[in-house]
C-alpha cells in the first residue's frame, strides 16, 4: 500500500505524492541471479550504502535522521531508496509511529541479523585486501 505525503517546496499547498511502497523496490525477475546464490546474495546487499546502512543497524535500531548523520555523504532520497530495498528484502524492519510530527525508525531484521557474519567476514576480508592494495602500490612508487 502506498502512502501519500505532502509535496514540498515548489508545490502548491494540499499537492499530494504518492511514496513507493517497500514492493514497489523488490528484486527484479533475473534467471542468472535465481540459479546462483552467490549473485543472489550479492544483489541484495550490493549498493553503494547498503553495506554502511548494515553496519549502522548492527547496534540497533537508528531513526532517518541518525542514519542520515552517520552516513553524512549520502543524500535523503538515496538513503530512503536504499532503504526501502533493504526492507523489500526482509533485511530491515521499518516502524513509522503516528506521532507529528512522524517518526520513523529501522533495525535489522531477524532475518537481516543472520547477514551479521558474512558482513564481518566481507569486513575482514576487505581489511585485507586494502592493506595488500597500499603494500602493492608503495612498492610500485
Amino acid at each position: 500500500m502506498r502512502s501519500t505525503f505532502p509535496l514540498g517546496i515548489g508545490h502548491e499547498p494540499g499537492e499530494f505524492c504518492l511514496m513507493p511502497s517497500a514492493a514497489d523496490h523488490r528484486q527484479k525477475i533475473d534467471p542468472l541471479r535465481d540459479g546462483c546464490p552467490v549473485k543472489a546474495a550479492i544483489d541484495v546487499i550490493r549498493g553503494r550504502w547498503k553495506p554502511s546502512i548494515m553496519r549502522e543497524l548492527r547496534d540497533g535500531t537508528r531513526r532517518f535522521s541518525e542514519l542520515r548523520s552517520a552516513l553524512p555523504s549520502v543524500t535523503a532520497q538515496i538513503l530512503s531508496v536504499q532503504l526501502r530495498q533493504l526492507e523489500a528484502d526482509e533485511i530491515v524492519t521499518r516502524t513509522v509511529y503516528a506521532e507529528v510530527p512522524v517518526r520513523v525508525e529501522y533495525e535489522l531484521s531477524a532475518y537481516g541479523r543472520t547477514l551479521s557474519r558474512v558482513m564481518d567476514e566481507l569486513e575482514t576480508w576487505g581489511t585485507t585486501y586494502l592493506q595488500r592494495q597500499k603494500q602493492q602500490r608503495a612498492a610500485g612508487s
